[in-house]
């Protein structure tokens, strides 16, 4: 009987193990090659010279679920530092912080792996469940909040480019509340 307790015992605290992950000014390390792989293969991050580069809002998620732990180097020791230190550190770097984190997250609740956009008001690339690393992105996500209004050009000027890349554009409308609705938009036309 003692052994299998052990056992269980074992696999849970490898289970809980806490990835350790290093503070940059715009970016979160992840140098250990066993956590390297491990997030990569979930679709988390950048590898970089052997290393896991992560967005601020990846690293907000997986701190949220306490998969990493963030350090920040002061003059002599490392330190800890916690969501909330994280998330003002993003906000320095971009005003929609906050909102990109929610539909990072919500994305990621949905069981999509999200990844950086490219540009045009693009904030994410979403794979097909169980589709990433085999196939390309199916749908670009376009942030909008409730209350901060997006031009007509703005919009037509994403689909446009989201359409030559021959993928589906979808806008993720954050409410007041923080929850997120998707809306599919396929083609603008105005008379």
């Amino acid at each position: 009987m003692e052994k299998p307790k052990q056992t269980t015992e074992a696999s849970r605290s490898a289970e809980l193990k806490v990835i350790k992950a290093s503070l940059r000014e715009k970016d979160v390390i992840v140098s250990s090659r066993e956590d390297v792989e491990e997030l990569a293969s979930r679709g988390y991050g950048t590898q970089e010279d052997k290393k896991l580069v992560l967005t601020f809002f990846e690293a907000l998620f997986l701190m949220s679920k306490e998969i990493i732990e963030v350090e920040v180097q002061t003059r002599k020791t490392r330190k800890k530092i916690g969501f909330q230190d994280s998330l003002t550190r993003y906000k320095k770097l971009d005003e929609n912080a906050w909102a990109k984190y929610l539909i990072y997250r919500d994305l990621r609740s949905r069981g999509y792996v999200a990844r950086e956009g490219f540009g045009l008001g693009i904030d994410f690339r979403v794979y097909e469940r169980g589709e990433y690393g085999t196939a390309t992105a199916k749908y670009l996500v376009f942030g909008i909040q409730e209350g901060k209004p997006v031009s007509l050009e703005e919009l037509a000027r994403a689909l446009k480019y989201v359409h030559s890349l021959k993928k589906r554009l979808v806008l993720a409308v954050l409410n007041r509340r923080g929850e997120v609705v998707y809306y599919s938009l396929s083609k603008l036309t105005l008379k």
